[in-house]
């Protein structure tokens, strides 16, 4: 199943406006809360199961673009 588009929802309707996985009311930044602590994928995956691997994979990889665009941008100036 392909994830939404777009991945991530920001409405003040929602945890008040938090950056939110579509669909959901997981807010973003637990996945990188996740990464950060250490822990797998999967155990993410596994307390929040209405986010699915697919989605979750790609959030990340929208930030890994993020994150070298940025880099480009300032190594460019």
């Amino acid at each position: 199943m392909p994830p939404p588009d777009p991945l991530i929802t920001v409405s003040a309707e929602i945890l008040s406006g938090s950056p939110v996985f579509t669909g959901t009311r997981m807010p973003v930044k637990a996945l990188f809360g996740y990464i950060e602590a250490g822990e797998p994928i999967a155990e993410f995956l596994e307390d929040f199961p209405n986010v699915t691997r697919e989605h979750a994979i790609a959030v990340l990889e929208m930030a890994l673009r993020a994150a070298i665009s940025e880099a480009s941008d300032v190594a460019a100036e």
